[in-house]
Formats: structure tokens, sequence, C-alpha cells
């Protein structure tokens, strides 16, 4: 591969990644990703001016005789502004020792997640394969059926496909994402993803109460559907902004809750279930009868935008 079609890729590679809806900015240098260091201090701290935040620190551990500022390296990276400006950066190996050294009792979680999954996540964003490997054998050894993996499997791609289109025609992250998903859920299901919950008793329990982990064969079928058809519809329509992709997640819905419907009226069965995957013990509430529940007019919580 010549050096101007190398760097032309490599420019593409270059975006955010996030953390608990902190930006995180990279670049692609020495064939590994590079991360500010800025940022992180930000993920971690959430202090109010994490440049300042790092230069002290980085101050503190050079007086110390830490090596950690050696780790770190003036990359350019796209500033507040737009420009292409030199930021502190490190490798993987330089943001772990860096962690390290911030005595954040916030960052305690973050330091434990990260020094459990934290390179394994790293390299699952330069090789998907790996992340939906990991996924697969997570569930294999949660006892979930082949058959449905694979469709799990098959749901993830098709979201991080929408989601992907989501971003690049400007919808935001977070409230507006978990919009347009409630607006696909309730045009397929009649229900919102919060009212699905609720159906299955997820609500009920702290743990395992990820929505889709919990649907059947069928419901992540329709699922599917739903949100394939609002990202084709999206992408024919060529729609922009909140607005314009809000009116093709509700076409993409209902292009689903066509469907459902139909199946329904053909095997006189619900495709909703209240079935979920939990172990008994956090099964709390009873099996209820397979219902339609229309959702109540006014205005809905926001829904959890991955669901």
């Amino acid at each position: 591969m010549g050096a101007e079609k190398q760097a032309s890729i490599l420019n593409e590679r270059d975006r955010l990644v996030v953390f608990q809806e902190k930006n995180i900015r990279r670049t692609w240098h020495n064939n590994e990703w590079w991360f500010s260091v800025a940022d992180v201090c930000a993920a971690l701290t959430d202090s109010a001016d994490p440049q300042a935040y790092w230069r002290k620190l980085k101050q503190r551990l050079g007086e110390e005789g830490s090596e950690v500022v050696t780790f770190c390296h003036g990359l350019k990276l796209q500033a507040p502004d737009g420009k292409q400006r030199l930021t502190d950066c490190a490798n993987t190996e330089g943001i772990f020792r860096i962690i390290q050294s911030i005595p954040s009792f916030k960052a305690e979680p973050f330091k434990r997640w990260l020094a459990q999954v934290g390179y394994e996540r790293v390299k699952e964003i330069e090789e998907p394969e790996l992340a939906s490997r990991r996924s697969h054998e997570l569930y294999t050894a949660k006892g979930y059926p082949k058959d449905w993996i694979e469709k799990r499997m098959r749901a993830i791609a098709i979201r991080t496909s929408l989601t992907d289109e989501w971003k690049m025609r400007g919808v935001t992250e977070g409230r507006e994402y978990s919009i347009l998903t409630a607006e696909i859920a309730r045009a397929t299901f009649g229900l919102t993803p919060g009212m699905h919950k609720k159906l299955k008793g997820l609500n009920a329990v702290k743990t395992g109460n990820n929505l889709r982990d919990h649907m059947t064969d069928l419901e992540l079928i329709f699922t599917m559907l739903g949100e394939a058809s609002t990202t084709e519809i999206a992408k024919r329509k060529d729609t922009q902004g909140f607005k314009q992709n809000r009116h093709a997640a509700k076409e993409g819905g209902t292009v689903a809750g066509i469907a459902r419907k139909e199946l329904e009226a053909k095997t006189g069965a619900s495709v909703i279930s209240s079935s979920n995957h939990l172990p008994q013990q956090e099964s709390i509430l009873p099996i209820q009868k397979q219902t339609h529940i229309q959702p109540k007019a006014g205005k809905h919580k926001r829904e959890d935008k991955n669901e």
C-alpha cells in the first residue's frame, strides 16, 4: 500500500471513542492508537479544567521522577475550535500508567474496569471480530441457545449500523438516540423499551436488565426489522438532523409493526412476551399472560439508548 493511500485510510480511522458520554480523542500513530491524556483525565475526574489537571499531574509526576511523562507525545488532534493542535497523547500502555497515578475516588471503578477489560476493549475497537467472539462466549456461558445467540449477534450488528447512520446524519448521542429508539420500538411493538422491560419484570431486579438480552427469537427478529428498515429509509431519504430521523424511525418501526400484526393474525398468538432469561431466583414477577399493552398518551420517559 502506498504511503498516500495509507495516510488516507488512517485519517478516516481518526475518531472519538466514548466512555460514559465522555468523548476521548485519539489518533493513529506508529501503528497504534494514541489517546488524548487530558480527555482521559476529564473522563476519570470530571474536572472543570482537565487541561490544567493534567498539567499539574504531569508536573507532580516529573518532580517524583516518574517515567510516565516519557510515554506522552505531542500529536495533532482536532480542538474544539476545529483546528488541529498539538495535544499530549499516550498509547494504551501509557494511559494505563497515567490512570494509576490519578488519586481520584471517582476513578477507582473505571480503573478496576480498565484493568480487567481495557486492553481487550481497545483491541476490539481495532478488530471488531474480537468483540463479537467475546460476546458469543459470554452468552454461551450464560446458557443461551446457539440459534438465539446468532440472532443476538446479528441484532447488535444492525443496531451498530443504525447508530453509525444517526451519528453521520447529525443525531446527538444520548437523549436523541433514546427518543429515536423508543419511536422504533413503539411503532414495532406498541411498547417503549421501558414498558417492554416492565412487562418482562426487568425493572424489579438490579442486574441482567438489558432488554434485548431477554427478548425471544421473534422479538429480536422484529427489533432487527424495525432498525434495519429505519437505517434503509434514512439512507434512501437522506435524512438530516433529529426531526427528519425521528420521522424515519417511526416509518421503520411501522414496517416491523405491520409485519408483527400480520404474523399475530395468522398464528393467533402475541409476539410480545413476558418471558425473560433471568435466573429463577431473580425472576421476581410471575409470568404474565401474553397481552398487547397500549402505551398511554402523553410524554414518555427517556429510554436507554442501547436498548
